[in-house]
């Protein structure tokens, strides 16, 4: 052993390893964790020495070929166009899964450890992270049906006896939450007879059994492997169904959470400035219990309300529910924060609105979504109830109100992204959205899936011939898409742990105080997500801002307090940051 690992961090891991692996010999487990820590320790490159993040760091999110060319590979594809048109705009880029797989667009790796031949190869993924962070997909969870794991396993290959989670129906069984409206066993041939094995998403989809230490160490590997290969953040997708005790609802059980902070554990020897982001779509308060005490778990988690009450709140020009909810948001550390998004791969989800959006209100998003060309993927209660689980839309779309023009609803969608950019926490943006991208509807007749909608795959002669094009919609979604991001970067009013606080003004105006965290500068964000001008008022005193001349930084102009209050009139849908000079 050449890594030096301290006596507390070693303690910390046994520890946990004892917790998880009651019935097992924790030294010997740990002992190969320490061969790995040494294995990858020197393929680790140490030159980023940024420790935390700031207001400059924005992520993307996009497939590997979400922009494709006939003359090279779509990741090479992608590299070109994040330097041509994000240089200076996106700091880190979320590679959706670009391993090999067998369904659902990714999220069913056949292998971990290589790169799609569709898409190029690990040098592609290396070349990128000289110029962008990147964060890796790990589809930890459960691997492809037509993995070498699993065929393996199927076969009788003794080391693969215990990588899977075989089990009989129970009634017990019924408590297990479920994602999806597909039984959460499927029946398989294997050379011992007929298996029933755990499947949560999908028969193609094989849960991986983390009681076995030999599988749980693999994944350790995986994720060293991973960050050798250039990645800065991991995200942990779909975390929560991890750990699975029969008789539970196996969802954000202890264990699970134990084995993130072992995670951490090593990540905080070999390479403490990679993030890990918890994927967890459920009720706040379940959401955030990943930061753990603020030192030893995720550092970011997704904010998964964020998306369907900024919707809401366009919908029905009310920001009154959004605005509550932002003003109970805190952050349990200076080293975690909020991962922020309005779109994603995925759809809206509406479970998150939870307690704070009624059934009611939730069908008025559901019936605007359809009548918008999206669509509705529903999921099934315990006590057999069909209830919306998530809106499949692209976001422009949603957000659009079509009784009015193309310009209107272009100010609609930058309004919402400007809530975005300007919440508490680390944006991330969906390629599609800062390319003004709509509905793909026939994508979802090509493959028969909802979520098919928003995973255009994009030529980049088109694109470019589009971008290029100042009266075209992609043209003028990215341009002022990026006069707020050049902007934000600018404040350190936004960085991801500045102080936040709701300023309850008018209910259709959703309005900020961030503050930086040296007391220094301030900014208030204000979004009239109602369709007629208002006119308003607040005192920047009561919020300890006794400046008289402030700067509108969207539209650079000057504003002047009077008796102690800003009054302007904002028209639909403006967006205003306004600073103290």
């Amino acid at each position: 052993m050449s890594y030096i690992i301290s006596f507390d961090k070693q303690k910390q891991i046994i520890d946990k390893l004892n917790y998880l692996f009651p019935d097992e010999d924790s030294l010997s487990v740990y002992a190969e964790i320490e061969k790995l820590i040494d294995k990858y320790s020197g393929l680790i490159s140490k030159k980023d020495t940024k420790s935390w993040l700031d207001e400059k760091d924005v992520f993307l999110i996009t497939y590997g070929d979400s922009i494709k060319s006939k003359s090279q590979s779509p990741l090479k594809t992608l590299h070109n166009f994040l330097n041509k048109y994000l240089d200076g705009y996106i700091k880190y880029v979320h590679i959706l899964p670009f391993y090999p797989y067998s369904s659902d667009d990714g999220f069913s790796v056949i292998d971990y450890f290589k790169v799609n031949e569709g898409l190029g190869n690990w040098n592609d993924i290396e070349d990128m992270s000289d110029d962008f962070k990147l964060m890796f997909d790990a589809v930890i969870n459960h691997i492809s049906a037509k993995s070498d794991w699993f065929q393996e396993y199927l076969k009788g290959n003794p080391e693969y006896n215990n990588y899977f989670i075989e089990t009989e129906n129970s009634p017990e069984l019924t408590k297990v939450t479920r994602p999806r409206n597909l039984p959460l066993l499927t029946k398989f041939n294997t050379t011992s007879g007929e298996k029933s094995l755990w499947t949560t998403f999908s028969e193609d989809q094989i849960d991986l059994n983390f009681k076995n230490p030999a599988t749980f160490l693999k994944i350790i590997e995986l994720l060293l492997f991973y960050v050798s290969k250039g990645a800065k953040s991991i995200r942990l997708d779909a975390i929560g169904f991890m750990w699975k005790e029969i008789g539970t609802n196996c969802m954000h059980l202890p264990q699970t959470h134990k084995a993130i902070q072992l995670y951490r554990d090593i990540f905080d020897i070999v390479a403490p400035e990679t993030l890990i982001i918890t994927e967890t779509n459920v009720p706040h308060k379940d959401n955030i219990s990943y930061f753990g005490n603020g030192n030893n778990e995720a550092q970011l988690v997704y904010q998964f309300p964020l998306p369907p009450l900024v919707l809401f709140s366009f919908i029905s020009g009310t920001a009154e529910y959004l605005s509550k909810w932002a003003d109970s948001l805190e952050l349990v550390s200076d080293r975690t924060t909020f991962f922020n998004f309005l779109a994603s791969h995925d759809g809206i989800g509406v479970i998150p609105t939870t307690g704070i959006l009624t059934d009611k209100q939730r069908e008025i998003m559901v019936e605007h979504v359809k009548s918008n060309g999206g669509y509705v993927s529903n999921k099934i209660t315990p006590d057999g109830k069909e209830i919306p689980y998530e809106l499949n839309i692209n976001y422009f779309n949603a957000i659009s109100d079509k009784n009015v023009s193309l310009d209107i609803n272009i100010n609609r969608f930058i309004a919402s992204q400007s809530i975005l950019l300007s919440i508490i926490g680390v944006p991330a943006i969906y390629i599609h959205s800062i390319l003004g991208s709509q509905n793909y509807s026939d994508g979802v007749k090509e493959t028969g899936r909802f979520r098919s909608i928003n995973r255009e795959k994009i030529c980049s002669d088109m694109l470019d011939e589009e971008l290029l094009t100042p009266t075209s919609l992609r043209n003028k979604i990215l341009t002022q898409y990026k006069k707020l991001l050049k902007i934000r970067q600018a404040q350190k009013a936004f960085h991801p742990n500045a102080y936040q606080k709701v300023i309850f003004i008018n209910n259709s105006i959703f309005a900020l105080h961030r503050q930086s965290q040296s007391g220094n500068e301030n900014i208030f964000a204000l979004v009239n997500v109602y369709s007629s001008k208002l006119d308003i008022e607040f005192q920047p005193s009561v919020y300890g801002v006794n400046a008289h001349i402030f700067r509108e930084l969207v539209s650079d102009t000057e504003l002047r307090s009077k008796n102690d209050k800003i009054s302007v009139c904002m028209r639909p849908y403006q967006v205003m940051w306004i600073s103290e000079i």
